[in-house]
């Protein structure tokens, strides 16, 4: 990187260090919608605001018990991974059992199409055919 691009970077990330609408990533609050009528839901949340932000890893360290509601959250997530996954294997085997039994009737059709093939070709014309030609005792 040549000597005028490092200056025009470092000059460029300091009017955006200077500059007055770039204070956090936090979403500006909206004063006309409220939470309850905010469709994206509180689970659609993804900045907060700076203050909360702060104190986010003050409040919840690594070894802090987690809250019922993110408890029940992960276990959300986990049982429709689980259900997905599920549904995934069922309509595999259906899958699969639908072109086993396709082949065991081809199999079956070649099997039958060559043994009569075999009885018409071996067959005397004097006696029954063979399976009614069985000795009984």
């Amino acid at each position: 990187m040549s000597w005028s691009h490092a200056t025009f970077l470092v000059a460029v990330l300091l009017s955006l260090s200077l500059s007055q609408e770039v204070d956090s990533a936090a979403v500006p609050d909206d004063k006309g919608t409220t939470k309850a009528t905010d469709p994206r839901g509180p689970l659609r949340e993804i900045f907060m605001p700076e203050a909360e932000a702060a104190n986010f890893f003050r409040r919840r360290s690594r070894r802090a018990a987690k809250s019922q509601d993110e408890i029940d959250a992960e276990q959300r997530q986990v049982l429709a991974a689980d259900k997905r996954k599920r549904e995934n294997h069922e309509e595999q085997r259906n899958e699969f059992e639908n072109y086993a039994e396709e082949e065991h009737d081809e199999q079956d059709e070649r099997t039958r199409e060559s043994t009569e093939q075999w009885r018409e070709f071996h067959y005397d014309g004097l006696h029954p055919p063979q399976e009614y030609n069985r000795q009984s005792t």
